[in-house]
């Protein structure tokens, strides 16, 4: 009898170790809201309980563990690889970041606007390639996010190219001609609340921080989507958009990024 429950729990194990780490995460990585509820409500809820750490503190270790000090680089593939290998997380990703490479490569900014740090992957794959003298603002809501994000950058060696700000971005943007001397943008990446995609575009046009020919590069705006920023975005005669077809992050799930020129 003993044998025999032993058995069964042994197998049970073995079963549910093959749905969590296989089976599962291949099914839902076709469908976007089975991915994001599996990901975000499921497993990272488990391993925050089983490892008393959060993602981005898991994300961070797999930076030190795996990133060469002062390598951009290196600490982009390492969080890529602990995405793909380990946990996913809502960074923009090594497909679309190729895209986002492109944007930065082509736009050469000298003055960079992001909305929404989370663990700084983004901020870091903008700041390596901004030319001598280039800066790039940052904004996180949440404090645990900025901290980490902070120990991330430091350990790219881009602390000097990267001011973090911590707070609401309907908040700061008002202030930041004021606070940092900011006169335009060159380059707005918004990869923030999706629901605030709209009202701080509105907000950065009423505080004069886009010049003509600023870029907007907005990302998840399929998935999870943001409707009426596109909607907006599309048919306003300000802007010129450019859709940009790619994945969700980590994922086969479709998303892009949208790409406005600023027309004034």
């Amino acid at each position: 009898m003993w044998l025999t429950l032993l058995y069964c729990c042994t197998g049970g194990g073995a079963l549910l170790y093959v749905l969590y780490k296989w089976v599962i995460p291949h099914v839902v990585q076709y469908h976007p809201g089975l991915t994001l509820f599996w990901h975000d409500r499921i497993v990272e809820r488990v391993l925050d309980t089983l490892t008393q750490s959060t993602r981005p503190q898991r994300m961070l270790a797999a930076v030190h563990n795996n990133a060469t000090r002062g390598d951009p680089r290196s600490v982009v593939k390492a969080i890529d690889q602990f995405c793909r290998q380990k946990e996913w997380a809502m960074n923009i990703g090594d497909e679309k970041g190729c895209i986002l490479d492109s944007v930065v490569s082509e736009v050469n900014p000298a003055m960079v606007l992001e909305l929404g740090t989370y663990c700084g992957y983004s901020t870091v794959r903008i700041a390596s390639q901004l030319p001598p003298h280039a800066k790039i603002i940052t904004l996180e809501f949440n404090p645990q996010n900025a901290a980490v994000a902070r120990q991330i950058i430091a350990w790219a060696g881009l602390g000097e190219k990267i001011k973090l700000i911590e707070g609401s971005s309907g908040d700061w943007i008002p202030k930041l001609k004021e606070q940092f001397g900011v006169d335009t943008f060159d380059l707005v990446f918004l990869d923030h609340w999706k629901d605030r995609y709209l009202p701080d575009t509105k907000l950065m046009e009423e505080c004069g921080l886009l010049r003509k020919g600023s870029i907007l590069l907005a990302d998840n705006v399929i998935c999870p989507g943001t409707p009426e920023y596109l909607e907006y975005i599309r048919n306003s005669p300000r802007y010129k958009s450019q859709y940009f077809k790619s994945h969700l992050e980590y994922t086969r799930v479709e998303d892009g990024l949208e790409k406005s020129i600023f027309l004034g």
